[in-house]
């Protein structure tokens, strides 16, 4: 085993056992649809991983921000899996809003704005000093407008304020409301929750889940 690998499970094992908290379910694969939903990875990779978060969820950021590129590094780039972001936004109204807004983008704009936009959105989770940001609308548009042209801002803006996205959310929340999620982030391989306690027991469920 590599000395990078090794430290990319232990950093991670660590993680996952203080961030996932996990959901009582049944242990057969949940049916999803995962079509019209934004991803990483080729679209023909064997392993689905999905991850059930919200905007607001310190924990939610954390994976996004230090637990998804080794994800991406040695799982999503090398082929065996594809990575989906599917919302379960509970923690207030600007929950909500952050996650509609997101699908806007998705469905405005397509895949690759939509990862640069929820990158920056889970870093404008807090302000400067650590307080947890509002996400209002004018905040959303100036995150949008970082990654985005001011015509695509604006074509984003009109399809929001017109209601583009709430169905594509509605969908997440009625797939998580069906798998009994409470809680995120909540992960889930090929249909299965993630009920392992380290990195090892997770990459061990993606090599079982390609067939290897």
């Amino acid at each position: 085993m590599s000395k990078k690998l090794f430290w990319f499970i232990g950093i991670i094992a660590v993680c996952i056992i203080g961030m996932i908290v996990l959901v009582d379910t049944e242990k057969e694969s949940a049916v999803m649809d995962y079509e019209g939903q934004p991803f990483l990875g080729e679209a023909s990779a064997p392993v689905e991983i999905v991850e059930f978060g919200d905007y607001k969820c310190p924990h939610c950021k954390e994976f996004n921000d230090n637990l998804l590129p080794m994800i991406q590094e040695e799982l999503i780039t090398s082929g065996k899996a594809k990575f989906y972001f599917m919302n379960y936004a509970f923690m207030g109204p600007d929950s909500t809003s952050a996650a509609q807004f997101a699908e806007a983008v998705y469905e405005q704009l397509g895949n690759e704005v939509f990862w640069d936009f929820h990158h920056l959105l889970f870093a404008n989770q807090t302000t400067k000093s650590g307080e947890m940001n509002i996400f209002t609308d004018e905040l959303m548009e100036t995150v949008l407008s970082e990654v985005a042209s001011p015509e695509e801002t604006e074509q984003v803006m009109t399809a929001y304020h017109d209601g583009k996205g709430k169905d594509a959310l509605k969908k997440d929340m009625s797939t998580a409301k069906s798998l009994g999620i409470s809680s995120t982030p909540s992960i889930y391989i090929n249909g299965k929750l993630f009920d392992g306690g380290t990195m090892n027991d997770f990459l061990e469920r993606v090599e079982e889940a390609s067939g290897e």
